[in-house]
């Protein structure tokens, strides 16, 4: 679940993120167990942020400080919203290439070198607070909503395109893998907006955001991209802060998941409609990240977790009553949490978990084929 949109983080957390603005997050090297894809190429939220929301001077969406990344090569937050590492990390991880750097890192004098070396293997377009439609605070800066992410992957493009050439570039990109994972903000956004709610209905608004979503991945299909991993909204009901808000028993807001269904049922027609379209020059996993989130709530000790119902990081009951910030606590065991924050960010731990159960052969979580199915096509 990504950053829900807040005025609660203390202004002071954006100047601490200043601290480390000249790091570049993701450039670090990772080794893995399998070679099938060239390059990563990452969209999405918080969830999948690698940094790029440190490079935005006036958001407050960041996690470029403590306790942020005490888990992380050394020690280090890199404005990832984990103790470590989170999912996008992971993928790369699993194929053996580098941490996909944020693309606004890349940008400027002197970083061409870089640049060039994460066309080829991978670039992390994320941002915390992004979502599917150009909501307000994205307007102000606070986000890079997905059309921009788009537009970043074009300049990305031509710079693979000036390396390769037209013919090895489209090679390379049918053969990468591209991960879309952003929505959450979109709902968040819609359970706060009476505007919004007057508008449309559950079901009206979900299938906008569908709709909208597949004219991006339209979008990065025509540049050559043909392998999509694309994940469905979890139950962000079910995150510390909703349960901490509903009821003295903290159970989640079921309404809240009945919205989240609501849309993962019109992304998975979108999809298929999207394939038939396209037929053979687009193949996809779509991974049912709300099934998987209910599985391991349901039976956490199978997936070796013993909380699934407190962050990790913060103060308060079900220690969500504040963000994850340098005054907070933390867990010592951070692999035993699910939830890293308030917000429901995984531990690296589970987002490790979650990369296992997408690659799995058991695909009851992922349709129409399994990420190893897809990777292999």
């Amino acid at each position: 679940m990504p950053t829900n949109k807040t005025p609660s983080l203390p202004i002071y957390s954006l100047f601490l993120g200043l601290l480390w603005f000249d790091y570049f997050p993701g450039l670090e090297a990772a080794t893995g167990k399998l070679g099938s894809v060239p390059g990563v190429y990452v969209f999405g939220d918080s969830l999948v942020d690698a940094g790029n929301n440190n490079y935005l001077a006036f958001s407050v969406s960041k996690a470029n400080y403590p306790h942020n990344g005490v888990d992380f090569p050394g020690k280090r937050p890199t404005g990832r919203f984990s103790n470590g590492k989170n999912a996008a990390d992971a993928i790369a991880e699993k194929f053996g290439l580098p941490l996909p750097p944020p693309y606004l890192s890349l940008r400027g004098l002197f970083k061409e070198k870089r640049r060039k070396s994460a066309a080829v293997t991978g670039v992390n377009f994320a941002s915390g607070g992004a979502g599917i439609f150009n909501s307000s605070d994205q307007k102000l800066g606070q986000a890079i909503p997905l059309s921009h992410q788009v537009n970043h992957w074009l300049s990305i493009h031509r710079e693979l395109t000036n390396q390769l050439g037209p013919a090895e570039t489209q090679i390379h990109l049918s053969k990468s893998l591209f991960t879309v994972v952003i929505g959450s903000n979109d709902l968040f956004d819609y359970f706060g907006s009476f505007k919004l709610r007057r508008r449309n209905n559950p079901q009206q608004y979900t299938q906008l955001m569908a709709d909208k979503l597949k004219e991006q991945l339209k979008r990065i299909h025509d540049t050559g991209a043909r392998r999509f991993l694309v994940v469905g909204v979890a139950q962000i009901g079910c995150t510390p802060g909703k349960r901490e808000k509903n009821s003295a028993i903290h159970e989640c807001d079921e309404e809240a998941n009945t919205w989240c269904s609501l849309y993962n049922e019109a992304l998975v027609k979108m999809l298929q409609q999207l394939k038939q379209e396209l037929q053979s020059s687009i193949t996809y996993s779509y991974f049912d990240n709300f099934k998987s989130l209910h599985d391991i709530i349901s039976n956490p000790a199978r997936y070796g977790f013993t909380d699934v119902t407190s962050a990790c990081c913060g103060n308060g009951k079900l220690n969500a009553d504040t963000p994850c910030l340098p005054v907070t606590r933390y867990c010592s065991d951070r692999t035993k949490y699910l939830f890293w924050d308030r917000y429901g960010h995984p531990t690296e731990a589970a987002a490790r978990t979650f990369i296992d159960l997408m690659l799995s052969d058991d695909s009851q979580y992922s349709s129409p084929l399994t990420l190893s199915q897809l990777v292999s096509s």
